[in-house]
């Protein structure tokens, strides 16, 4: 928001020259846009470094120096929005929007690879990533390791086949806000570079956990959420609507389902922390299509359609809303795999 800066929700829908977006509100998009950015001198930086919790944001600078920031649900979903919004910016410059194109797909998270797990066995007493204390410009950093440490550290743990491929993996950890730059020349890469080499193979770039991901004196329920429940590879995310437990409306939220161990959490894309306000095991769920002809009971306050339905084993039932009835049933058949 420009005069609150807090996050809310919207629908957005790009033009050839203009992003414009929505207020979405009670599962309804309303009919006139809220507002638009002018996309002709625009600048956008993806990824966007300003929010150390958010690392799923574009900045967008308008040609009169108004700042957007906008976050996608993944980081799929942010470069193609990114890569689509420089094309329209560019529409009269191919060439680049080609060299965009060549970067994205250079730039790929090795497959059956879980950030969770890699960051799990990187905090690991005996065999994990050895924080030591390191100098530059007369500045110690005391828990850190070099980029070429974290590089030799993912070959030998049998994470990746090649160097390229380590520091592939090593520049996700980071943009993900699992691990971050310190130091001055390991902080300028990642300012500077493309998504490509954004993270350095060197030993005089250093690099420590994020301030989120540090490892410290947890309760088991803490410990049981960060590393049980949201350890599982991520198979499936986007943002549904649901309908409260308590007063029955109707709120956006990034849903996030993943496998091994299979769970659904949501998260309230207002909040600044990314962690999610609720999730359920999949285990011993029952999912289904609700018809569109009439309010089941149970449901409350303004529908669209799309609604489906998740009753836990534990007899709770949730009510959600798809933006149409493919997602609906694209939600509902990966949600059944996993049940």
């Amino acid at each position: 928001g420009h005069i609150v800066h807090n996050w809310k929700a919207r629908w957005f829908v790009l033009l050839q020259d203009k992003l414009l977006y929505y207020k979405f509100d009670g599962g309804r998009r309303e009919p006139s846009p809220k507002g638009k950015i002018i996309l002709d001198g625009c600048a956008i930086t993806c990824p966007c470094l300003e929010y150390e919790n958010r690392p799923l944001v574009i900045k967008l600078k308008t040609k009169s120096n108004t700042e957007y920031f906008l976050e996608s649900c993944s980081r799929e979903e942010r470069d193609s929005w990114a890569l689509d919004i420089t094309g329209a910016i560019h529409a009269g410059h191919p060439v680049q929007v080609q060299q965009l194109h060549r970067m994205k797909n250079s730039f790929r998270l090795p497959s059956n690879i879980s950030l969770h797990h890699v960051v799990d066995k990187m905090h690991d007493n005996s065999s994990g990533i050895k924080l030591i204390p390191n100098m530059e410009q007369g500045n110690t950093y005391k828990e850190s390791f070099t980029g070429s440490a974290l590089v030799d550290w993912l070959i030998s743990g049998n994470f990746v086949a090649s160097r390229f491929e380590a520091v592939t993996l090593a520049s996700m950890l980071m943009e993900e806000n699992f691990t971050m730059a310190v130091g001055a020349r390991s902080t300028e890469a990642m300012r500077n570079g493309d998504m490509a080499e954004q993270f350095l193979d060197d030993s005089t770039a250093l690099y420590t956990f994020a301030e989120s991901f540090k490892k410290k004196v947890s309760s088991k329920e803490e410990l049981h959420l960060n590393i049980l429940e949201l350890s599982g590879t991520i198979v499936k995310q986007g943002y549904l609507v649901k309908q409260g437990h308590k007063r029955k409306n109707w709120k956006v939220r990034r849903f996030v389902l993943r496998a091994d161990p299979a769970f659904l959490h949501y998260y309230n894309p207002t909040k600044e922390e990314n962690r999610p306000v609720g999730g359920f095991t999949l285990r011993g769920c029952l999912v289904s299509a609700l018809e569109d002809n009439g309010v089941p009971a149970g449901v409350k306050g303004n529908v669209q359609g799309n609604l489906f339905k998740i009753i836990t084993k534990n007899d709770i039932h949730y009510y959600i809303q798809a933006s149409s009835k493919a997602e609906r049933a694209q939600w509902i058949e990966a949600i059944k795999r996993l049940t």
